[in-house]
């Protein structure tokens, strides 16, 4: 948004410099960008007028020109192609200078002299037009100095605004600003009803009325389109940004940049029957103002007449209907549109225009019968012509509804942390155009219809906040009881997991909750994830039931980019379907590949395998303190090898799976090596036993090694916990060192090795003792596994 200083100034008018305002309204919340000076910095420039227009007589471009300064008479030779008698234009005196320090000094050109130069608007730092001289009106005073007849001495002040400051997105909102920063009253132009000298309307309906719930329409008749803009209306226009075109595109721009309103005029002959409001019918094209013809959706707001799309709605009008220099009669349109409904529509087209950008942020919805008063006294002023009566179509029910807003006063304290007198957040509020009512606890506050971003009190104590200053509130030091939580020592902090598998080799990855619905079905076919109504790609469409889908993908990632070697973990979030609600279950995953080492000269290459993963997984387990509590077994899963998948289980209550990923998903997925992966509920990880102190024994250890036999289906952790819980109190350690399947043992059983490690704190072992112990043992095993010693 560029606004004009001199032109603000015109409605409010603080007495501080231009540094100072543009500091001011930075500190208000909307932002100054950029400040730049109206024209260049130039000085002996006057209005002159030409007397007469010579051609050169050695130059076929050049013309001998006879210029009235308004003291003198002088002779000018200018190329300019609309240099003529009759032209009034800056004249650039000898003596002058021009932008970029160019003074003007007597010249020969071809033989003839010239005592000064004819000025384009470039050569004065105005704009890039440079195509003929700066003409001027014909009442422009000869002889009198540029800058001051223009009043260039002016600055343009580029805000960037939020796009919740739509209100600003006119002259009218900025001068209620800085009215209400320096407590000054704005003084706007009076803007009164224009009477109607006609009786010519044109019906108009809202097929549409929750897109657009008010359009106002006014005829006029007789225009002379051949009329240019005033000085004046270009020069503002200039200075905000906008070219000028014609009196009724100038007119309609200078409203919306006064007032914030975007409006259009339709050349009245072109349309056929009268105006409806509606959708787009799929497939409908429009040519627009600017040449490209668009294919419009269903979903798209125009405005029509009984035949046709006549404008794509509160973004731009089409070029059938479009005023042109034959152009007589006028039909001016005015609308609100529902901002919530449009936004989004114009980029869907690859367009954006000056009214998309307001009316996609919201204008004011009651601003449109003052609009069409303030357009048509213009017109009438600078084109001519007669108005008809202004036409008011509403529908009342999708006006939007603005409710009270209720501040209290503790909370002015509370939030921004200072006490504010009443009476100046009285004044605040209601410089801001919000009627206020004082209550017993604070203020009720009526949301005025341009402020679309005020609907709780929070939005109030911003605005308070924002206009009081930041700069002026008081600093102080939060204070607060602060309470240390407690850290059980029976529960493990989850960073001690991540630093423990880091030590080991593995690196932290984090994938996204969403995933392919494909890769969901590869990992949990029986489950019906959560589908996302709006995924962010066709590769994201559903939450995760299980880490690994990403897990997986990244490990693709790693091994497509030639990674021999990849250790992957994550902790998060696992989303499960439930009959009343989704169960959001932390998880433990890891996922390995690859080779068992990194590359060494002094280690033979090896192939990752089952018990790496496993081994991994229970070093996690002994973590807690409580390792014994954790068992394997064998089981099947989805996607899994059958022969290398078990389940882990806490306490007999299963918390988790790990195994090898069956060769047919490992093809289907693209990976050319075994991978291994396990998934864990994060709880059966986090839960320890306190560490307790056991005295060092001064006694000597006894071990003694068993090999039985036992049937192939027996798991050596069954043979393990069968061996503790037989062997007594004195056994310290058990180790499993060998298992045997070949010659000289049946061919459906096999032999396993334990080392038994006995300990006494307070005496040393006998034999008696020892054997005792070996033989409950050997009963034990022999009872419920038929284990048989091996010879």
């Amino acid at each position: 948004m560029i606004i004009s200083e001199q032109w603000l100034r015109e409605w409010v008018s603080p007495q501080i410099s231009t540094e100072e305002l543009a500091h001011q309204i930075t500190m208000a919340g909307l932002e100054v960008d950029a400040v730049d000076p109206v024209a260049g910095e130039f000085s002996g420039v006057v209005v002159a007028e030409i007397l007469s227009a010579q051609p050169h007589p050695d130059a076929d471009k050049l013309r001998v020109c006879e210029v009235n300064t308004g003291s003198e008479t002088v002779q000018i030779v200018c190329g300019a192609p609309n240099a003529r008698a009759g032209l009034k234009a800056p004249l650039a005196t000898v003596g002058g200078i021009l932008p970029g320090n160019f003074k003007i000094k007597k010249a020969k050109l071809r033989g003839v002299e010239s005592f000064g130069m004819l000025c384009a608007e470039q050569e004065l730092g105005l704009s890039d037009a440079n195509e003929g001289l700066m003409e001027l009106p014909a009442d422009a005073p000869v002889g009198g100095n540029l800058r001051e007849y223009l009043g260039l001495d002016d600055h343009m002040i580029e805000i960037g605004l939020t796009p919740n400051r739509a209100d600003c997105l006119g002259m009218a909102g900025i001068a209620r600003e800085v009215g209400l920063l320096n407590n000054l009253a704005v003084c706007g132009p009076a803007i009164d009803g224009v009477p109607a000298t006609l009786e010519d309307t044109l019906p108009v309906e809202l097929l549409a009325p929750e897109r657009c719930p008010r359009f106002v329409g006014r005829v006029l008749r007789g225009i002379d389109i051949s009329r240019p803009s005033p000085l004046w209306l270009q020069e503002k226009l200039r200075r905000v940004g906008l070219r000028s075109i014609d009196a009724v595109v100038d007119v309609t721009n200078y409203v919306m940049m006064e007032l914030g309103q975007p409006m259009h005029a339709f050349d009245l002959d072109k349309l056929q029957g009268g105006i409806r409001v509606r959708t787009a019918e799929q497939g409908e094209s429009l040519e627009l103002l600017d040449g490209q013809t668009v294919e419009l959706n269903s979903d798209t707001l125009v405005i029509a007449d009984h035949n046709r799309a006549v404008a794509m709605a509160g973004v731009m009008g089409g070029q059938q209907t479009a005023v042109s220099d034959q152009t007589t009669d006028l039909f001016l349109e005015v609308a609100f549109f529902t901002p919530e409904l449009l936004a989004g529509k114009p980029r869907s087209y690859g367009l954006h225009t000056d009214a998309s950008h307001r009316f996609e942020r919201g204008v004011d919805f009651t601003l449109q019968t003052t609009a069409m008063e303030r357009a048509t006294a213009l017109l009438l002023e600078i084109v001519g012509g007669q108005a008809g009566p202004v036409t008011e179509t509403v529908s009342a029910a999708h006006v939007p509804e603005r409710p009270d807003v209720v501040l209290r006063a503790a909370r002015i304290k509370r939030l921004l942390g200072f006490e504010m007198e009443h009476d100046e957040v009285t004044r605040i509020l209601s410089g801001l155009g919000l009627g206020v009512s004082v209550t017993d606890s604070g203020w009720r506050c009526t949301v005025p219809s341009w402020r679309f971003d005020i609907a709780i009190e929070a939005d109030l104590l911003e605005e308070l906040a924002r206009v009081y200053g930041y700069n002026r509130m008081p600093t102080t030091q939060p204070t607060t009881d602060l309470v240390i939580p407690p850290r059980p020592e029976k529960t493990l902090a989850l960073p001690a997991l991540r630093r423990h598998l880091a030590a080991r080799g593995y690196r932290e990855a984090i994938t996204y909750s969403f995933v392919d619905p494909r890769m969901q079905r590869v990992f949990d076919p029986g489950l019906h994830p959560v589908a996302l109504a709006n995924p962010i790609s066709a590769d994201m469409g559903v939450m995760r039931t299980s880490l690994l889908p990403g897990l997986v993908s990244a490990v693709l990632r790693n091994t497509n980019r030639q990674q021999p070697r990849v250790r992957l973990f994550e902790t998060g979030l696992r989303f499960l379907p439930g009959e009343d609600c989704l169960k959001q279950v932390p998880t433990l995953a890891m996922v390995i590949t690859g080779d068992r080492f990194a590359e060494n000269w002094s280690v033979p290459a090896q192939a990752t395998d089952f018990f790496d993963l496993k081994g991994d997984l229970e070093s996690l387990c002994a973590l807690t303190r409580s390792e014994d509590s954790f068992s394997f077994s064998a089981a099947r899963r989805d996607a899994f090898h059958p022969g290398q998948t078990a389940l882990l289980s806490r306490d007999e209550e299963v918390v988790g799976y790990l195994g090898a990923l069956h060769p047919s998903v490992c093809q289907e997925l693209g990976l050319n090596t075994a991978l291994y992966a396990c998934e864990i509920t994060l709880s059966a990880l986090l839960q320890a036993e306190l560490p307790a102190f056991a005295e060092l024994s001064k006694f000597p250890e006894v071990r003694r090694d068993l090999a039985v036999i036992v049937d192939k289906d027996v798991s050596a952790g069954d043979l393990l916990r069968n061996v503790r819980a037989s062997a007594g109190s004195y056994l310290t350690d058990l180790t499993l060192f060998d298992v045997y399947e070949g010659k000289g043992i049946d061919p459906k059983r096999k032999s396993v090795g334990l080392g038994l490690t006995f300990r006494d704190s307070s005496r040393t072992l006998s034999d008696q003792d020892v054997n005792l112990a070996v033989d409950q043992v050997v009963d034990s095993l022999g009872k419920n596994y038929k284990a048989e010693l091996r010879n």
